[in-house]
């Protein structure tokens, strides 16, 4: 580069053996080291020690030795940064159903959000998820824009249950949806090829987690969170300090330890977990703080990692059940002034 305006001067590289001759130089006023420069953004920025998010405190997780060691996990989304140091020492595989997209690397930030609260790693820098030890598997089925359409996502549903077994996969996280209902009968009355997708992947072993949606809205109206035959679904509990009991600050969508006032609710809601600021791995190696019931629907596909690898073999079900068992009831450390919410919210320590 030559400046011209606010310097009169270049950028070059100069070998150290010159270096001191073009200091000499009666014409060069100085010479400034070039360095690496960052933006100081609101959302996204780098850590360089590791912390514990106040979601994954939340829950428990650092109580339990338990760590979800080689349990795959699907994450059906824009994809997975691949080379994210926090992440790709846990990814196995990746897969893209996005036309003009090769592999599964993220173009948004949502997947690898999602992807670190379930598995970031538990080394010395950025964050730790749920189960630090699972095994992520990419699956991208929504764009750089984050939209996508329910042929993609039966794509990458098809491909997650072809591979199952190849992977291990036992979990896949959906932190998505659009309109419609259930017909309770996993799609065959109603010619829901989505349900009907989904019904077939749990019954070869996987068991889907769903976010309930974010249109303060009964989740009844959304899928796939409203497919209770088939997924575990989850809404957001807005938490503040990590910790439950209410004694935190309110947040932007409602007092600590309370459901977030973006949530969708009703009898289709299994579980409640933290998806108010959720501190996580972003696309580009970065980290972001963002909200919505995408990210509560990651802590549970962690907690059922967690599950799965302490009771092999237990259908979709009976790790929904299980979850729910140990999971923290109403009134009992978190509350729901608004009277929407009977669902107990996830804990992992016992797990």
């Amino acid at each position: 580069h030559v400046y011209s305006t606010v310097l009169k001067g270049f950028s070059a590289t100069i070998p150290q053996a010159r270096l001191n001759k073009v200091k000499g130089d009666e014409r060069v006023q100085f010479v400034s080291e070039d360095r690496i420069v960052e933006a100081f953004t609101r959302t996204t920025l780098t850590v360089t020690a590791q912390t514990i998010p106040t979601g994954v405190s939340r829950v428990n997780v650092p109580e339990n030795s338990n760590k979800g060691t080689s349990i795959g996990v699907a994450v059906i989304d824009t994809g997975i940064d691949l080379t994210h140091p926090d992440l790709k020492a846990n990814i196995i595989a990746n897969y893209s159903c996005i036309r003009g997209k090769k592999t599964a690397n993220d173009d948004n930030g949502h997947g690898s959000h999602v992807a670190g609260i379930i598995a970031a790693l538990n080394n010395t820098t950025g964050v730790v998820g749920v189960s630090p030890e699972a095994r992520l598997v990419a699956v991208k089925v929504l764009n750089a824009n984050g939209s996508g359409s329910w042929s993609t996502v039966i794509c990458g549903i098809d491909w997650v249950t072809a591979n199952a077994s190849k992977y291990n996969i036992k979990v896949a996280n959906m932190s998505l949806g659009g309109g419609g209902s259930s017909d309770n009968n996993c799609g065959n009355s109603n010619n829901d090829a989505l349900h009907k997708a989904i019904c077939k992947s749990t019954a070869t072993g996987v068991t889907y987690i769903a976010a309930a949606g974010n249109s303060s809205a009964n989740a009844s109206t959304f899928v796939p969170a409203a497919y209770n035959d088939t997924v575990i679904t989850v809404s957001a509990l807005a938490d503040s300090d990590g910790q439950s009991g209410g004694l935190g600050s309110s947040t932007s969508y409602g007092a600590d330890d309370t459901f977030a006032s973006f949530s969708n609710y009703g009898n289709v809601v299994d579980l409640g977990a933290p998806g108010v600021s959720i501190f996580s791995t972003w696309k580009s190696g970065g980290y972001n703080t963002i909200s919505g019931t995408s990210m509560a629907s990651p802590h549970v596909a962690g907690s059922a990692a967690l599950y799965i690898k302490s009771h092999p073999g237990s259908t979709w079900s009976q790790i929904r059940d299980g979850l729910v068992t140990v999971a923290e009831p109403l009134n009992a450390g978190h509350s729901d002034p608004s009277g929407l919410h009977i669902e107990p919210v996830v804990q992992a320590n016992t797990l």
